[in-house]
């Protein structure tokens, strides 16, 4: 039996696409979200991948607790503290820990975050019977779109790792499920305390994880440290902020369509920053995937 939310009341559900901050909310989210392969592959060119992960998720949370302390922001309790530790394990230690890992095998980004940019996808299946969202028609054609300038968006850049695509997949599923357990048990959780739960929970467990099976050893300083600040300012703390925010006023398969955009952003992006040819079928992916979100956001 389908689980069924109250709806929220009008204030609180308006659309990402809404006016003012909200409508500039989620080309920032996919602009800096991308960014984040791009870090990625440096950083674990500079270190081993689950240290990389460790590093960022010990400085996010401690910086963004200490956000959470100046501003006053309530701290979960009892059963939400449970929710939102589960949330961290899911969305934070699963999906990084895979994706990074994958990364570090010598998968490249483009190929991680094509199968990120499936999310919507895996959304969109679960939401209905989790969270007793209704995906309509015109949905689910935005969603085929999407999928389909995802794949045209790094068409030219598969290269297969078997690990590395496990790896990917079990990333997906650690985003996909924890959104949707955010969105049912704690949706409205604290932006600045909640996130800094997930990722003060995510950390042990991924800095154990390196411990067993990697050497932790830095190899290149400079290129470890300036990663790893873009990743812990911009990519955890701003990022996550958005994302946790924008979960709290649209439903989770809305919120999931911008995933679509991710691998093209991410393929511009490595054109821009670090001189990686840009191709027809990415041009081509960032109109479908574009595409894809406004029909699916009309639904």
């Amino acid at each position: 039996m389908a689980v069924r939310i109250e709806e929220a009341p009008p204030a609180q559900a308006a659309p990402v696409t809404g006016s003012g901050w909200a409508a500039v909310m989620p080309p920032v989210f996919v602009v800096l979200w991308s960014s984040a392969f791009i870090a990625g592959a440096i950083g674990v060119d500079a270190a081993p991948p689950l240290l990389l992960t460790f590093a960022r998720f010990a400085l996010a949370g401690v910086l963004l607790a200490g956000l959470a302390v100046v501003l006053r922001a309530p701290w979960p309790r009892g059963r939400r503290l449970g929710h939102i530790a589960v949330t961290g394990l899911l969305i934070q230690a699963v999906q990084f820990g895979a994706l990074y890992s994958a990364m570090g095998l010598g998968l490249p980004a483009g190929v991680v975050a094509l199968v990120q940019g499936l999310n919507p996808v895996v959304i969109a299946l679960l939401a209905a019977s989790a969270l007793g969202e209704r995906v309509t028609a015109r949905q689910w054609a935005g969603f085929g779109l999407g999928a389909a300038g995802v794949v045209l968006a790094v068409a030219d850049r598969v290269a297969f790792s078997a690990l590395g695509v496990v790896l990917c997949v079990a990333g997906l599923l650690g985003l996909s499920v924890g959104t949707l357990y955010q969105k049912r048990f704690v949706a409205d959780m604290n932006v600045f305390s909640g996130t800094a739960v997930q990722f003060l929970v995510a950390a042990p467990v991924i800095g154990v994880s390196s411990l067993l099976v990697e050497t932790p050893r830095v190899t290149d300083w400079p290129a470890f440290g300036g990663a790893l600040a873009w990743i812990v300012l911009v990519n955890s703390v701003g990022v996550f902020l958005l994302l946790n925010t924008m979960l709290r006023r649209s439903s989770a398969s809305r919120v999931s369509t911008l995933f679509f955009l991710i691998p093209s952003v991410t393929a511009l992006l490595a054109w821009v920053t670090i001189g990686e040819s840009l191709a027809l079928p990415t041009v081509a992916g960032l109109v479908l995937g574009g595409a894809g979100v406004l029909l699916a956001n009309r639904g």
